[in-house]
């Protein structure tokens, strides 16, 4: 007996001469085929005393897959499970008829006590008897010869079977090359068929089922029909791969042409700042909080500049529209904290007297406490320059625990102070009510408009019109500025305007 791990030397199987009785070697992993070579595991113990006595002998085994019922594995963990209950179970045929008669060419015997084989197949047998007498279940067998013909039509599918076989190891990564030239050296259709069962990646019941079959023209059509099914199979899977390729492909592209770019600015020295820079800018556009429009249009704006040098003119008009952008209050709001009698009492504080205008003051809160979007009239304070028109403003924001914005109407004749200037002028700025509400920080400021009976008009437009937009509820929840190009919500606005005459 071979000691472990020691190499079973190699037999001549021409010389093969299959006895009258063999013993039984269950396999579940396979079906193995006549001129087959294949390993083996053996763990079970019984299987394993079997193989043993064997080696030291004829060298011949009959190799059975498991009944449907039967065809797990053993694991020989079970130390309950004696040979004895192996061997009834295979004499009450939990095998199936048909197996292969092979040629035991190597054993190998591993440290954990389990056994590698190298075998042989050698023919197809049909089990006629079973044999209980010895230590190790044995079966009388018959051969089963192939019944062949030499017709045009088994010519045919021989042809047919190597083209199918060569298609399907183009389309598969996972088939060698030289199973083609293989399949060109055999002849016999019966073996050939065989052949390409064995490494076709099929079942066990169409293993077994191809193994049953003698004749060996239904053994090819039989194969011809599963290389159609794999061939499609394959096919499929040659185009994921080919598609996750070309996704691979793009993406490597990708990368390699953002490095040229980058060695491109390291050379120029621009390579760390800009890169830095620029990663900054996404992460300020991220967290600015922009409605998906907005967003939409400073990613695109981002993507420009990431390939614009910077020191072309139109890097800097993008960075700086990029930072108008940022720096909007889009989500910003203030907690309004709409007490009555806190404001009346701030009111009082800063102003003596005006107990009408207060009033009127008070009647538009509590309104606006019962109706949080209020989308009512907007307060308009008359009077004579140095009544205290903007001071009242100032305590309104105070009562309402909101910012407070101030521009000047006074003298504005241009439509562009009020909706900004287009980004194709040099110097182009928004209008001053975007630029207030950048300054306030908010969306919701209390917004204080003087003047508002000064505004001119000339050439450059009229700037009344585009106020309209800005003061109506019903518009201004979607003011468009030239500069920002993206709609901004004012509706959150609280506008209060002053006039010095009710004409």
């Amino acid at each position: 007996m071979a000691k472990t791990g020691e190499m079973e030397p190699e037999v001549n199987v021409s010389q093969i001469e299959i006895p009258r009785l063999v013993p039984v070697l269950i396999n579940p992993q396979f079906i193995l085929y006549p001129f087959m070579i294949a390993p083996l595991l053996v763990k079970n113990e019984a299987d394993m005393e079997m193989i043993d006595d064997v080696v030291q002998g004829s060298r011949v085994v009959g190799v059975f897959a498991p009944a449907a019922e039967q065809a797990q594995e053993p694991t020989g963990d079970d130390e309950s499970e004696p040979a004895d209950a192996a061997k009834a179970g295979a004499a009450q045929g939990e095998t199936h008829e048909v197996g292969t008669v092979a040629m035991v060419l190597r054993m190998l015997k591993i440290p954990d006590g389990t056994r590698r084989l190298l075998v042989h197949g050698v023919a197809r047998v049909r089990i006629v008897e079973w044999v209980m007498d010895g230590p190790y279940p044995r079966v009388r067998v018959e051969l089963l010869e192939d019944v062949t013909s030499d017709d045009k039509e088994t010519n045919a599918l021989k042809k047919l079977a190597r083209e199918r076989l060569g298609r399907i190891v183009e389309a598969s990564n996972s088939l060698p090359g030289d199973l083609i030239t293989a399949a060109n050296n055999i002849e016999e259709p019966g073996r050939l068929a065989d052949m390409i069962a064995s490494n076709l990646n099929i079942g066990v019941a169409e293993q077994q089922a191809i193994l049953e079959m003698p004749d060996c023209k239904q053994r090819l059509l039989m194969v011809q029909k599963i290389m159609g099914r794999e061939l499609e199979l394959a096919k499929l899977g040659s185009k994921i791969q080919s598609e996750v390729k070309t996704n691979l492909d793009r993406v490597q592209r990708d990368y390699f042409l953002r490095e040229q770019i980058k060695a491109i600015r390291r050379e120029l020295g621009e390579e760390e700042d800009t890169v830095e820079e620029l990663d900054k800018l996404r992460e300020d556009i991220e967290a600015a909080g922009m409605p998906e429009h907005a967003l939409k249009t400073a990613d695109k704006e981002l993507g420009r500049l990431r390939g614009m040098s910077p020191a072309s003119a139109e890097y800097t008009v993008i960075r700086t529209y990029l930072d108008w952008l940022i720096s909007m209050p889009w989500s910003k709001r203030t907690q309004d904290n709409i007490d009555l009698a806190e404001a009346e009492k701030v009111l009082d504080h800063d102003h003596y007297d005006l107990e009408k205008i207060k009033d009127r003051i008070l009647d538009y809160l509590s309104v606006l406490q019962l109706k949080p979007t209020l989308k009512g009239p907007i307060l308009c304070l008359v009077g004579p320059p140095g009544v205290g028109k903007t001071s009242l403003g100032k305590s309104i924001a105070r009562a309402l625990s909101r910012e407070f914005v101030r521009i000047s109407l006074g003298g504005v004749h241009d439509e562009a102070e009020i909706r900004g200037h287009r980004r194709t002028y040099i110097g182009a700025l928004p209008g001053q009510i975007i630029q207030g509400l950048r300054r306030a920080g908010t969306n919701d400021p209390v917004f204080m408009m003087d003047e508002i009976d000064k505004l001119g008009r000339d050439f450059h437009g009229d700037p009344s019109s585009a106020l309209l937009e800005v003061l109506d509820p019903e518009q201004n929840n979607s003011f468009r500025d030239h500069f920002l190009d993206v709609p901004f919500d004012l509706s959150k606005v609280l506008f209060v305007t002053t006039a010095n005459v009710i004409d």
